[in-house]
């Protein structure tokens, strides 16, 4: 099944038990934003996780801006809400779906399969007309124990070997087909999620550095969208991601390691299977001071 629902798709189960719907709202900047608009309407039956009380770590002098959280501590405030190990997940936001996607990406980095973003969001849910209420559910206890997948993540030591190794190798397109038996093997790949600029170095508003990593190429994690909010077919995922090979190695990351997510659903979405996070991702990058820093397009 695809890792995204429709809108009717989860009216048509809105109150199956072995479901949980997550709310996962929340506006960098204005940390209390999303909760308040979970206790003012969300969908019947949607508990509410934080992007940053309960899917990040408090933030240290390396890891990020949203270091991932302890799996443990994840785990545990997950049984609280009813979640276990058989739970059906259903996370929505409001933001293009990247921090649903970032629960979807962690409950699957602990090893839970189920979890399901919905496509469009809270807004078009409401606009559709579908039910939304202010009542927060009260849920009974469940047990979730983590079975942490740590090959999904890349950690900033391998990040710059891929860097350094894509660099000297710049004749040979990182991560591009190969049909010609002498040609190189296929390299692995970074991608950079965040918008041009950014990649650029042209608009940096959020980290104290601007740039990318060496040899990363970028591919915006909203381009893979449709205007609505719904992610691309995935023909459409494939003609967008070309350029890269599915024989390579990918490893994924924006800002902080949430709009990667997104990114990597797509990639999960297009067929490629070998695909990572580098969950520090550029601010975390940058608070190594010998980390070299790129601003021309790769």
């Amino acid at each position: 099944m695809d890792s995204t629902v429709s809108k009717r798709w989860l009216l048509a189960r809105l109150y199956e038990p072995e479901q949980i719907i997550v709310d996962c709202r929340f506006t960098l900047g204005k940390p209390q934003e999303g909760k308040e608009r979970y206790n003012k309407e969300h969908i019947p039956g949607a508990v509410y996780l934080d992007l940053e009380h309960d899917l990040s770590a408090p933030v240290g002098g390396h890891g990020g801006r949203h270091p991932l959280p302890d799996t443990q501590v994840l785990a545990s405030r997950l049984s609280k809400l009813g979640i276990g190990n058989h739970s059906r997940i259903v996370a929505y936001d409001d933001e293009n779906g990247m921090n649903a996607a970032r629960l979807w990406w962690l409950l699957r980095y602990l090893g839970h399969e189920q979890v399901f973003i919905l496509e469009g969001g809270f807004s078009a849910w409401k606009a559709d007309k579908y039910p939304v209420t202010d009542h927060q559910p009260i849920r009974v206890p469940s047990s979730f124990v983590a079975n942490v997948q740590p090959q999904m993540l890349a950690g900033v030591d391998e990040v710059r070997e891929v860097s350094e190794k894509t660099v000297n190798n710049a004749g040979a397109e990182s991560g591009s087909d190969v049909n010609d038996a002498d040609a190189v093997p296929t390299l692995p790949v970074l991608i950079d999620s965040r918008a041009n600029d950014r990649y650029r170095g042209q608009n940096e508003t959020l980290d104290k550095k601007a740039g990318h990593i060496p040899g990363a190429f970028n591919y915006f994690w909203k381009d893979t969208q449709n205007a609505d909010g719904s992610f691309k077919s995935a023909d459409e995922l494939q003609e967008h991601f070309a350029r890269l090979s599915k024989d390579a190695e990918i490893i994924v990351y924006c800002g902080s390691g949430v709009t990667a997510c997104p990114n990597i659903l797509a990639l999960e979405k297009a067929g490629y299977k070998n695909v990572r996070l580098y969950a520090g991702s550029w601010s975390d990058w940058i608070s190594f001071p010998a980390n070299p820093i790129a601003t021309e397009e790769e």
